[in-house]
């Protein structure tokens, strides 16, 4: 079994609450990067990882031409109806299904770094885009910028421990680390932005299904079992409650800017 039907197996477990719940919160990177690459109407974007298909909306709603792909059927089942005339594909980030020079344009949220081999994954994407295009590529910022670090940290403690050179979620974000990986594909980094990315929720409950909805927490289910899982989550979330009730975590996503 690929890397693709690993992960889209499970972030396809539960995959109504991460388009309602967690999706929303994603929205300020999503915006970045739709800026930093110039993205206008009449442009062939590729969303190549594009889960539940909110990013691919806002997109659409700035004129660009939609196509996205992913390995989770439940999230493209959701896509699909948010976009029923897009050009929607399940597939796997290491072996694109699109001609050489398809796109005008590609973004990667979130997406790289669940590949197996992220750099086969970024000549992928350099591979599908025209020569000069946008990529913007986004993961997690340092860990001591991301309060969400103490819910990937109870998920990661339910876990067997990873492989080693397994880098965990925040490998990536280290400093020069995912724009190396970027050039190495055959592309030129321009450019880091740090977004600032608040998960917020209305209450504990609310906060609790929205994280029990990704794929490392469907992972920890398998693993430890959902009371387990649950109670892990809701002993995370210690420290983030706020005078009205709601439940915050600060957070900084990178998204890096990049020249096929």
């Amino acid at each position: 079994m690929g890397s693709g039907e690993v992960q889209g197996a499970l972030w396809g477990a539960a995959a109504r609450d991460w388009s309602e719940l967690t999706e929303q919160c994603q929205v300020p990177f999503y915006e970045e990067a739709f800026a930093a690459i110039g993205l206008e109407e009449g442009m062939r974007l590729l969303d190549a990882g594009c889960g539940a298909g909110l990013a691919m909306q806002l997109a659409a709603k700035r004129g660009a031409i939609i196509t996205g792909l992913d390995a989770s059927d439940g999230l493209l089942e959701v896509a699909r109806e948010r976009l029923p005339d897009a050009d929607i594909r399940h597939g796997d980030l290491e072996a694109l299904p699109f001609a050489d020079g398809s796109f005008d344009a590609v973004t990667a949220f979130n997406s790289v770094q669940y590949a197996a081999d992220p750099t086969a994954a970024l000549r992928e994407i350099r591979r599908v885009a025209v020569d000069g295009a946008r990529i913007a590529v986004v993961t997690w910022g340092r860990a001591e910028q991301c309060e969400t670090r103490a819910i990937l940290a109870a998920i990661g403690g339910l876990l067997p421990p990873p492989p080693p050179g397994a880098g965990g979620p925040f490998a990536l974000a280290a400093p020069g680390a995912l724009e190396a990986l970027i050039e190495g594909a055959g592309m030129t980094a321009e450019r880091a932005i740090d977004v600032p990315t608040p998960f917020v929720f209305p209450d504990l409950e609310t906060g609790v299904r929205a994280q029990l909805a990704s794929g490392p927490a469907r992972r920890a289910i398998e693993v430890a079992g959902i009371e387990a899982t649950r109670t892990a989550l809701t002993d995370a979330y210690a420290g983030s409650r706020q005078p009205d009730g709601t439940y915050r975590q600060d957070n900084v996503f990178k998204v890096v800017v990049a020249r096929a």
